[in-house]
Order: structure tokens, then C-alpha cells, then sequence
């Protein structure tokens, strides 16, 4: 009778099932007053058949939880490792901790290490100089495979010159451009890529939140998503943007305006320079806007904020493109971002005879389209789905594939 009281309020009895890496299998029955460490010695007295003659053997084992892959603690108890009955142990002997090596036998690793270590540049050029040379074309090769994205660019900054000049023929051209210029800035405030604006609202954003969101991150959905949470609690999220009920109303007023006619002028020359003017507003309008994250990211790295923000220009605000860039030849300069295509080349030729591209070099919006693609290369997904831009974006992508592949 007085063994039974001792197991009544011993605690509840539990049937663990225990395993070893050779295989071995039974059932211990513990307390849940039993400490980690006391089951631990039951399961190696089963193991060893009741002999632990080596002290240390209790201490190279270790109980692992099956289902959690947990070490169980030796000081805690069963009910504070949260142990449930038909539960899976692990028995495992750890491992040894590794010998330090001898003095000998780390000065004959760091001999094997520096044979094994692989030539540099100097040694490959010394050992290769009186070598002949072969497939010299190989490197033509490997440049007429071309990516389009560094191609686009200089295909768009020759393409805008073209465009310029076509546009400038055209006897309304200022009148032309005064209203490009006011679509311009009612396009900078309302327009709003659709596929991005799906994105945000189809995660639970709300529609007028994500359009904040974009407009303040240039369209970019992982940015604008990022702000969303970011301020989710903030009382003013949903406070329009500065001059955003206004914006509309002034460009329309500004494309309404009256301006002075190129019929009426008889200057020519002036007529060059009012044009002139108005394509440096629009470029103005057009900056490259690097990203704010990646510019403070960079510049805690150690890079001065002028030598990033081209960085971030050469590299399309990709910030580790830029930091690779930053850390190499920096190849190209920002400067070589302001070269076109070879006017005379095959490709360029071939744009400029395909009739879509031929009509739509005629549109003020297509102008427009290059001149923000030109500064700002992750907003092309826009254009690409503008009914007008979109079209001969298309059109130039097939004739460089084309081209690129023969």
C-alpha cells in the first residue's frame, strides 16, 4: 500500500520510446519528475545491460527529441522538456571535440595550401607569354551577343536625336511640345502602372493607399509594398500627396494656354530656340531619381554620394550591381551612358525603316516615353503597356532579337 501512495503522487507515469543509431529499441517508463538525467542513465544501464563502468560514459550521450530534433537539458525535468507519452527519444554519443594540431602538422597544411593556391593574373600572363595565338575572333563573338538592356540605351539616345528632328519639321512643333510639356506634368502626378496597382491591391492594400505608395516609389511594386507596411499605422496615410487635387486642373491649364504659333513667328532661329528650351524642361523633368535606400546603404559602406548616385545611374538603381560596380573598374563611366548607337550600323538602320517605329518617332509621346526610359529604365514596363509607346518599345525589342541572333 505504501508503494502504490509513493507512485500516486510520484506524478504521471510515461511510456517514452527510446532509439540508438545501431537500431536498438524499447520502452522507458519515466516520471514527469524524472530530471533528463536520470532517464538518460536508465536508457544507458539498458544499453550497457546494467554495467556503466566508465563515469564519463553518462556525459558523452545525449537524449534528442525526435520530432523537434531538441537536446533535451540533463537538469530539467521530463514535464519541463514538455515530454508526452509514446514520445521518441534519440540516444546518441556526442562527438569528441577535435585534437588541436600540432605545430608540424600546421606548418605542412599551410605548405600544401600555397602549392594548391591558384595562379594570379601576373603568373598566368609569365607562363602564357610565348605562347601563339589562337581563335582571335572569340572576343568578337562574345560581343555581338549583346544584352538588350545595355543596347536600349543607346539605341534610345540616338533615337531621341532622331525624334527631335523629325518633330522640329513639323510646323506646329511648339505647339506640339508646349502640350507634350503639360502632359508631362499631369502625367507625372496621375499616371499610375495598372499591372503594379493589381499587385498591392490583390495583396489587401487598399486602391488608394498602393497609388500613394507607387507615386512616392517611382512604381515600384517591392518598394511601394515596403512603404505600405511601413506606415500602416501611421494616422496620415491616407492624406493625399501635395498638390495632387491640383495637379490635374494646372496641366490642363497649362495645355490650354495659348502659346505663340510657329505659323505666326517668322523667326526661324527663334523658333529653334523656344524648342530648344522646352526639350531642356522636359529632360529636366526627367532627372534620374536613384534610389533613397540604396544611396544611404552604399554610402555607410564607405563611397562618396556623388560616386554612388553614378553608380546607381550606370546600374539602373540596382544597388548590388552598383556596389559591384563601385568596387571595379567602373566600366562604363556615366559618361559613356550619354553615347548612341553607330547611326550607320545595321541595327539602328533597321529601326529606322520599320513603319511603326516610323510613326510613332512622330508622336511627342514616344519622345517622351525614350527621354524617362533613357533616366529612369524601370519605368519602361509603363511604356511597353502604353497603347501609343508600346508598340514600337515592341517593335525595337523583335528587330534587336532578330539581328542579335544572325
Amino acid at each position: 500500500m505504501f508503494v502504490q501512495e509513493e507512485k500516486i503522487f510520484a506524478g504521471k507515469v510515461l511510456k517514452i520510446h527510446i532509439c540508438t543509431m545501431d537500431g536498438t529499441e524499447w520502452l522507458e517508463e519515466v516520471t514527469e519528475d524524472t530530471t533528463v538525467e536520470k532517464l538518460k542513465e536508465k536508457c544507458l544501464k539498458h544499453y550497457v545491460h546494467g554495467s556503466l563502468e566508465d563515469p564519463k560514459t553518462l556525459t558523452h550521450h545525449k537524449l534528442i527529441h525526435a520530432a523537434t530534433e531538441r537536446v533535451l537539458t540533463d537538469t530539467k525535468t521530463v514535464a519541463d522538456e514538455n515530454l508526452k507519452d509514446k514520445d521518441v527519444l534519440l540516444l546518441i554519443k556526442k562527438r569528441p571535440p577535435p585534437t588541436p594540431p600540432k605545430m608540424a602538422e600546421v606548418s605542412s597544411d599551410e605548405k600544401k595550401k600555397q602549392d594548391n593556391k591558384a595562379p594570379d593574373k601576373d603568373a598566368i600572363l609569365k607562363a602564357t607569354a610565348n605562347l601563339s595565338t589562337r581563335h582571335t575572333d572569340r572576343t568578337v563573338t562574345q560581343h555581338n551577343i549583346r544584352d538588350f538592356q545595355t543596347e536600349l540605351r543607346k539605341i534610345l539616345v540616338s533615337l531621341i536625336e532622331v525624334a527631335q528632328k523629325l518633330l522640329a519639321l513639323n510646323p506646329d512643333a511648339v505647339e506640339l511640345f508646349k502640350k507634350a510639356n503639360a502632359m508631362l506634368d499631369e502625367d507625372e502626378e496621375d499616371r499610375v502602372d495598372e499591372t503594379a496597382l493589381q499587385q498591392l491591391t490583390e495583396m489587401g492594400f487598399p486602391e488608394s493607399r498602393a497609388i500613394k505608395a507607387l507615386r512616392l516609389n517611382h512604381m515600384s511594386v517591392t518598394q511601394a509594398m515596403e512603404w505600405l507596411i511601413e506606415h500602416v499605422d501611421d494616422p496620415s496615410v491616407d492624406t493625399p500627396l501635395p498638390g495632387q487635387d491640383s495637379s490635374g486642373a494646372a496641366g490642363a491649364t497649362a495645355a490650354a494656354a495659348p502659346g505663340p504659333s510657329a505659323s505666326s513667328s517668322t523667326d526661324e532661329s527663334s523658333r529653334q530656340d523656344e524648342l530648344t528650351e522646352i526639350f531642356k524642361r522636359i529632360r529636366r523633368k526627367r532627372e534620374f531619381r536613384p534610389d533613397s535606400r540604396a544611396v544611404i546603404a552604399l554610402m555607410e559602406m564607405g563611397f562618396d554620394e556623388k560616386e554612388v548616385i553614378d553608380a546607381l545611374r550606370v546600374n539602373n538603381n540596382q544597388q548590388d550591381a552598383a556596389c559591384e560596380w563601385l568596387l571595379g573598374d567602373r566600366k562604363p563611366s556615366p559618361e559613356d551612358l550619354d553615347k548612341g548607337i553607330d547611326t550607320n550600323s545595321p541595327l539602328f538602320q533597321a529601326i529606322l525603316e520599320n513603319p511603326v517605329v516610323q510613326l510613332g518617332l512622330t508622336n511627342p509621346k514616344t519622345l517622351l516615353a525614350f527621354e524617362d526610359m533613357l533616366e529612369n529604365p524601370l519605368n519602361s514596363t509603363q511604356w511597353m503597356n502604353d497603347p501609343e509607346t508600346g508598340p514600337v518599345m515592341l517593335q525595337i525589342s523583335r528587330i534587336f532579337q532578330t539581328l542579335n541572333r544572325t
